[in-house]
């Protein structure tokens, strides 16, 4: 496993520069029904115990983005929610799946920075070895480096990795020897958009949402510098929540869109589709959190680098 040091711009290389077009990932999910879906603590600024997610509307909401996705052409897989895991519904963080190198189905479980959050990774741990997924880790039960899935997006061959509020930089290291894959890591400044997916959202094979101000200002350039052609988001803009959308195909499915963000999405040709997410806002998350990209392949989407190696601005 080897540790670059940024020195130049441009870095985005290797299989990544032959893809154009579509992401070839995100048409397939797991995501966590809301059956016990409640704000039990404050671990983000969002979480208020005092406004409780209303439970019929709450269903209601999740169920039309389900709907929505599977109206986008998205296969999606239903997990159940654990009854002592109120905020289980952001699938996002329970892991990273996908299929290694050589082969292998696997799932890559967080280990979450907030004791509230860890019995979470349990019961996807089991899903994911129900669907014939070896499971790996990187810590467990508050031993080892914290990792959180949300913090992490295949982009252009390598593997973005946030990392400060949730993420520690402890764990991109084992992550990328894990997988056989490159990490880049960027450290996140901004307390509101605690994991990556808040800040940046991949369109096409050229194209993401960034908002700089999530990050300090070596890891915002290095971002920028990934992204061929960024749809830079105001730090306002990005506090609505767009960046936390799910891309299937050309159809972006998003809890908000600004004027400027839709007519550049539009123009370049995404039909944009708005959900009405607003009590299960109320958890510190929207579509992306709420939701698990499970087809994600090394070979295809992550260069494959043996035994691994990070990248930090």
């Amino acid at each position: 496993m080897t540790l670059v040091q940024e020195t130049t711009t441009g870095l985005a290389g290797g299989l990544a520069d032959e893809l154009v077009g579509e992401l070839a990932w995100g048409r397939s999910y797991a995501v966590v029904s809301p059956d016990h879906f409640r704000v039990d603590y404050v671990i983000n600024p969002f979480m208020d115990p005092a406004d409780q997610p209303e439970p019929e509307r709450t269903r209601e909401q999740w169920h039309a983005m389900l709907a929505a996705l599977r109206d986008a052409g998205a296969r999606v897989d239903v997990l159940r929610q654990r009854p002592d895991s109120p905020d289980m519904v952001y699938a996002m963080n329970l892991g990273i799946a996908l299929t290694l190198a050589d082969g292998r189905d696997a799932f890559l479980a967080s280990h979450m920075r907030y004791a509230e959050r860890r019995a979470e990774t349990t019961s996807a741990a089991s899903w994911a070895e129900s669907r014939g997924r070896v499971v790996l880790g990187v810590g467990r039960d508050g031993v080892g480096p914290h990792l959180e899935a949300g913090d992490l997006f295949a982009w252009r061959g390598d593997l973005v990795a946030g990392f400060g509020p949730r993420t520690e930089e402890a764990a991109l290291a084992p992550v990328a020897a894990a997988l056989d894959v490159r990490v880049r890591g960027l450290r996140i400044v901004h307390p509101a958009m605690y994991h990556l997916d808040l800040a940046f959202c991949p369109l096409d094979d050229r194209r993401a949402m960034v908002c700089p101000a999530a990050f300090d200002a070596a890891s915002a350039a290095a971002l920028l510098d990934l992204v061929p052609e960024p749809l830079v988001l105001t730090e306002e803009e990005a506090l609505t929540f767009c960046a936390n959308a799910v891309v299937v195909g050309r159809t972006v499915l998003m809890p908000a869109c600004p004027p400027r963000v839709r007519e550049r999405l539009e123009a370049w040709g995404f039909r944009v589709v708005l959900l009405d997410l607003s009590e299960l806002h109320k958890g510190g998350g929207s579509v992306r959190c709420l939701t698990n990209p499970t087809d994600l392949v090394v070979g295809r989407d992550l260069d494959v680098v043996p035994g691994g190696a990070v990248v930090l601005p």
